[in-house]
């Protein structure tokens, strides 16, 4: 198989890892947030451990899906 036939499994499965990443991360704001309740507890958040880790890994695995994507655009 060549790359062109590869890669569209490859953003498939990056796909699925950036949607779970993100449904798995924690949001600061509460429904009161957006209607205009305040939250100064969530204002400043300091991310640790597998949060942190969580974080940085939906960055990456992001940035890889969009070189993936022009990439195919290239081919």
């Amino acid at each position: 198989m060549t790359l062109a036939g590869i890669l569209p499994y490859i953003q498939m499965v990056l796909s699925i890892l950036l949607i779970t990443s993100v449904l798995l991360q924690q949001t600061g704001a509460s429904l009161g947030g957006a209607f205009g309740g305040d939250n100064f507890s969530a204002a400043y958040h300091t991310r640790r451990g597998s949060e942190l880790f969580l974080f940085w890994a939906t960055i990456v695995i992001a940035v890889l899906f969009a070189g993936t994507a022009l990439l195919a655009l290239v081919i």
